[in-house]
């Protein structure tokens, strides 16, 4: 499909378009566990494929956002649960050394071909996808740790380099992999970098970013940013990318980050994945999302969204009143 095209319908059109980061209740209507689904390519494209026929009105689907994936891949240890996404344990690097002697590993490598089998799988599906990636700055704080390696791009900056070159280096290859499954799109996950200054940002962020976004966009592949830790600091570095979309957390006002993006590409948010989607009642959910449309109704290129991935848990009467309040929305438009 040509985005670009598919970019401009949604912003020509009067009527809101919806794509929450969303798989998680596919995985429990179908009866599996998150580790089955963070393992089983052919578990998490089931769980992608059901959501895609419980819930037509979504614009596009998205894979599980694991954020452990890639570290796992350089070779950090993964701590598996069956109700919620991996995490890193531990340190895999601990000094300039040995980032030095870290090999960038094959796509081969732990879990990846999973992945790929999944949004191989879910290209298949007669909506978008998009698959899910981490991005350069949040797989190095994976990899150094966050709180070490927010230290060291001021004491250690030529090792920190190093460290984010070879992560943008095998990110490169995963995305172009992951266009050569026939996903329209990824969406980079890079909520660590809500954690640097705008300026920090435009050093040790977004150009390593934009390298990945330059090389893989076209009319044919979109890359949407996700940063659920910008509270309105960072949106300037984030845009300095020139990816194709925003996906913005529940931080930041949603009216402030559209205003801070382009008229011509697509700002995705940004209802409390936690808070409301799992938390609120059904009521409390319908509100809260019919006061967001409300409130971003001015902007064509707003689009519906969770602020994150959706956590596991979630009430099918919260989502199907997230649905309700844009097609009460949408009415007569």
């Amino acid at each position: 499909m040509n985005v670009n095209d598919w970019k401009k319908e949604i912003i020509a059109s009067p009527r809101r378009a919806a794509v929450p980061v969303m798989t998680h209740p596919g995985i429990e209507m179908l009866g599996y566990n998150v580790k089955e689904a963070v393992c089983s390519g052919q578990v998490h494209y089931e769980a992608v494929k059901a959501l895609c026929e419980k819930y037509p009105q979504s614009a596009a689907l998205t894979t599980i956002m694991d954020l452990s994936v890639e570290a796992q891949a350089f070779g950090a240890s993964v701590s598996f649960s069956y109700e919620a996404i991996p995490s890193i344990e531990g340190r895999l690097v601990e000094d300039a050394a040995a980032i030095e002697a870290l090999e960038v590993p094959t796509l081969e490598a732990g879990r990846i071909p999973e992945y790929l089998k999944a949004d191989r799988l879910a290209a298949t599906l007669p909506k978008p996808v998009l698959a899910g990636c981490i991005g350069p700055f949040s797989l190095a704080g994976r990899l150094y740790g966050m709180t070490e390696i927010m230290m060291g791009i001021y004491i250690e900056p030529d090792a920190m380099q190093m460290l984010l070159e070879k992560c943008t280096e095998f990110l490169l290859k995963y995305v172009k992999a992951i266009k050569e499954t026939g996903c329209p799109a990824v969406l980079m996950a890079e909520p660590a970098s809500g954690l640097l200054s705008n300026e920090d940002n435009l050093m040790w962020c977004a150009p390593y970013v934009k390298k990945i976004v330059d090389a893989v966009q076209d009319e044919n592949f979109a890359v949407v940013l996700h940063n659920c830790g910008n509270t309105g600091h960072c949106t300037e570095a984030m845009v300095s990318t020139g990816a194709w979309g925003y996906h913005f957390g529940n931080k930041i006002k949603m009216v402030e980050a559209l205003e801070g993006c382009p008229a011509d590409v697509l700002a995705f948010g940004n209802v409390d994945p936690v808070s409301v989607f799992k938390q609120a009642s059904a009521e409390e959910m319908y509100k809260v999302t019919s006061e967001l449309l409300q409130a971003t109704a001015k902007y064509p290129n707003f689009v519906l969204s969770s602020g994150c991935d959706t956590p596991p848990g979630v009430s099918p009467a919260n989502i199907d009143a997230f649905y309700k309040a844009l097609e009460d929305f949408n009415k007569g438009k």
